[in-house]
């Protein structure tokens, strides 16, 4: 093509056919020109002198679909973040909440809602008092919850090519989430048991290895899973319906299934809170086994509290159909921004994680 000896004018608006030139190079030069691929940064002829080279548009990584060979570690990195800031930071509500469920709480541990108990005890018990057992919380969060996301995932997918290839399946999510509480409450039902008795009011223990200590020694250790079967009782559903409406929500706000901060926090705070509300009476038999509450036990003739069956028969014999629901406001208001920081979370490492691995492959 006679490209060197076509001037400014030509470029700018003179004919596109001449001589030497095909129909097809003068069409291809038209459309170059119509894009305006080609020229110089002010328009002149030494950009339009070069042929242009076209450059597709780098696809942005699929959020969904992460780098074959690192999926489980990346999961497993942001999970594990995820879980230990999520605990930590609502840790203060945790333990008003582990003191609300209380059947027959000391006068002084009567409480109206979370506020005025996280103001009585910082001003009666000390500023420190709301955050005793967080160490143990935040070991025990970490490879409970690489566990949970990863497997999670994982399942999820694969079920999902099973139910509802090439799609997203609510029962596949809810059948995923059921599985990874089993991994998730294994790892991290001995450090609730730890924690929740180092919450209640006038708790005997100041360190985590004088309850680790105690309970091994007076109860043995099956006192550490005593409430599991409880808790997976209580989380199965919940995580079925956490899950579920978790995914749900997400096929309406975020349907791309883009990085989008604004629908996790959302999907995720709506999720948890719908999960928390529905599985409260269970959440109050797992507090009772886990802290063999010395006044509930003195209505109990075994003595100790063994099972789901024992838990629900006393919770009713101390305080009616009522107490299943003792802390229920406490329950909700802490897993609102409970699941909202660890979907948004999980979230954020995991699109970090894979959008560095893109870049690491695209550079190879």
């Amino acid at each position: 093509m006679e490209l060197e000896g076509r001037g400014a004018g030509g470029v700018a608006g003179g004919p596109t056919t001449g001589p030497g030139r095909s129909p097809g190079e003068s069409a291809l030069l038209d459309g170059w020109l119509q894009r305006g691929v080609g020229r110089g940064a002010g328009g002149g002829e030494a950009g339009a002198c070069r042929p242009p080279v076209r450059q597709e548009p780098e696809p942005n990584p699929d959020y969904e679909a992460l780098p074959a060979g690192a999926t489980v570690t990346t999961h497993m990195v942001a999970g594990a973040v995820a879980g230990i800031l999520e605990h930590c930071v609502m840790y203060p509500v945790d333990c008003v909440k582990t003191r609300m469920q209380s059947l027959q709480p000391d006068p002084a541990a009567r409480y109206r809602n979370v506020l005025e108990a996280l103001w009585r005890i910082v001003r009666t018990e000390g500023l420190w008092r709301p955050m005793r057992g967080l160490n143990i919380t935040a070991t025990g969060a970490g490879p409970a919850h690489a566990l949970y996301f990863a497997c999670y995932e994982k399942l999820k997918k694969t079920l999902s090519d099973v139910i509802h290839p090439g799609g997203n399946s609510h029962i596949a999510n809810g059948a995923a989430g059921c599985v990874a509480t089993l991994l998730h409450d294994a790892a991290m039902n001995p450090a609730e048991v730890v924690k929740q008795r180092m919450q209640m009011y006038n708790s005997p223990y100041h360190r985590v290895t004088d309850c680790v200590r105690a309970v091994w020694q007076n109860e043995g250790a099956g006192a550490f899973y005593r409430s599991y079967t409880t808790q997976l009782t209580m989380n199965v559903p919940f995580q079925a319906i956490h899950f579920m409406t978790y995914e749900f929500l997400q096929e309406h706000f975020n349907p791309h299934r883009q990085y989008d901060p604004s629908s996790h926090v959302i999907s995720g705070a709506c999720a948890g809170a719908v999960a928390a509300a529905l599985t409260t009476p269970l959440d109050v038999c797992k507090t009772l086994l886990n802290t063999q509450e010395s006044l509930a036990l003195n209505s109990n003739i075994s003595g100790h509290i063994t099972g789901m069956a024992s838990a629900f028969r006393t919770v009713y014999q101390v305080g009616g159909v009522t107490a299943y629901f003792r802390g229920v406001q406490a329950r909700v208001i802490y897993q609102i921004p409970s699941t909202a920081i660890a979907w948004s979370v999980y979230e954020f490492f995991k699109y970090l994680i894979t959008k560095h691995q893109e870049e690491r492959r695209a550079g190879k």
